[in-house]
């Protein structure tokens, strides 16, 4: 499918980002500056659930599916 990034519900990126904010956002620990926010960022990435990221990609042809019979087969320009 062309640029699946401009349909936010077939980006997994989008799905990734979503799960990345709640950890980070569960922390009790804030950063104090941009070089903690970087490895904060960076250690919750890690530990973001292989299983997650093969589901996620396993999803992408029923997600294809459902927002083609959705949308009538109409890609929006």
């Amino acid at each position: 499918m062309d640029w699946p990034g401009y349909f936010p519900d077939l980006n997994p990126m989008e799905y990734l980002w979503y799960a990345l904010g709640r950890r980070f956002a569960a922390r009790l620990h804030h950063p104090e500056n941009t070089q903690q926010l970087k490895q904060m960022l960076i250690d919750e990435w890690a530990l973001l659930p292989q299983e997650m990221l093969h589901q996620l990609a396993l999803s992408m042809r029923r997600r294809c599916e459902a927002t083609i019979a959705v949308r009538g087969g109409h890609i929006p320009y």
